[in-house]
């Protein structure tokens, strides 16, 4: 039975559904994380993103009005998060796997952490800079860049180790996805650039590419057809976020980078509550969904942020 997103895909005669999930706050039950996932079983998907968040650092003011400097992880628990799922669901867990610190020695255990679970499918992020820094630094003795951490996953598939003293190192089995940007990452010069960055990747042994999240699919199509044009051959599976508050009409392409198309803008103007936002952003997404499947797309895969109940809907009227 195939268990690599690849494989899946190939096999796969119709557009599939995916969706990806934030660990549960600090503190919180992994019975939150279920409630989420339970309303989208019902789509069979492909699989389940987990994503990771590093650590951050806070500033706590004491008594005397001093600042006290944390480091802190507001949502830990990605890998046993991962496994859980895994085993409670039967089926394949995506956990991210980021740039972001980890130096390389962090990074070959995690992997290695993975790999005895039988999880052995991965998206390959750099990563985002920490609240308060405005460029990305990796740790000492950590990478850079996804296409060199791209690289490290692929060596320990061949049994080559960060220590070369390891006696018979055993190779690993991952398979990897990277992202990719319709509308250019927000830190590339240009959309080029940015394509040239993506074929790399791909080149270093991805198997396929998650876009970021967009709403406009001509932006998608075009994308797309650029990377043909460049010659990466990997499926491309187009992500979705419906909007649900007032705050996400601005949030959103603030933080992501990315165009609200007027036509849809209109609409969200005439919201007055959460509530009708909500509903405008599911209708929206399934006109983005409906259309993308009709393209057909190898799969659809929907940012969830915990809330699953709009992507039902979404789900209910595409799939």
């Amino acid at each position: 039975m195939a268990n690599k997103v690849s494989e899946i895909l190939a096999a796969s005669k119709s557009t599939r559904f995916s969706f990806e999930l934030l660990p549960p706050l600090k503190g919180r039950s992994i019975d939150d994380i279920y409630k989420a996932i339970d309303p989208l079983m019902e789509f069979n998907p492909i699989n389940i993103n987990i994503t990771y968040h590093q650590h951050e650092t806070v500033y706590n003011t004491l008594p005397d009005g001093s600042l006290e400097k944390k480091i802190v992880r507001k949502r830990p628990g990605n890998v046993a998060l991962s496994a859980a799922i895994k085993f409670k669901y039967d089926v394949t867990v995506i956990p991210h796997l980021i740039c972001g610190g980890h130096t390389k020695d962090d990074i070959e255990d995690l992997l290695l952490d993975f790999h005895f679970l039988g999880i052995n499918n991965l998206l390959v992020l750099r990563g985002d800079a920490p609240k308060g820094q405005k460029v990305f630094m990796p740790e000492k003795n950590g990478h850079e860049h996804t296409t060199d951490l791209v690289k490290q996953v692929m060596n320990m598939n061949k049994g080559i180790y960060v220590d070369p003293a390891i006696k018979d190192p055993q190779p690993t089995n991952f398979s990897v996805g990277v992202a990719g940007y319709p509308e250019k990452h927000v830190e590339a010069p240009n959309m080029e650039t940015d394509l040239k960055h993506l074929k790399e990747k791909v080149d270093a042994g991805a198997d396929y590419i998650v876009t970021q999240l967009f709403f406009d699919n001509t932006k998608f199509f075009a994308f797309e057809k650029a990377c043909r044009q460049l010659g990466i051959t990997v499926p491309i599976i187009p992500g979705i976020k419906p909007l649900s508050t007032l705050n996400d009409i601005k949030l959103v392409p603030q933080i992501f980078s990315c165009d609200i198309p007027q036509a849809f803008y209109k609409e969200l103007e005439k919201c007055k509550t959460n509530t009708d936002v909500k509903q405008v952003g599911i209708e929206w997404a399934i006109y983005q969904s409906k259309e993308l499947k009709a393209h057909n797309v190898p799969a659809i895969h929907f940012y969830t942020y915990g809330i699953s109940d709009n992507v039902q809907q979404i789900a209910r009227a595409t799939f």
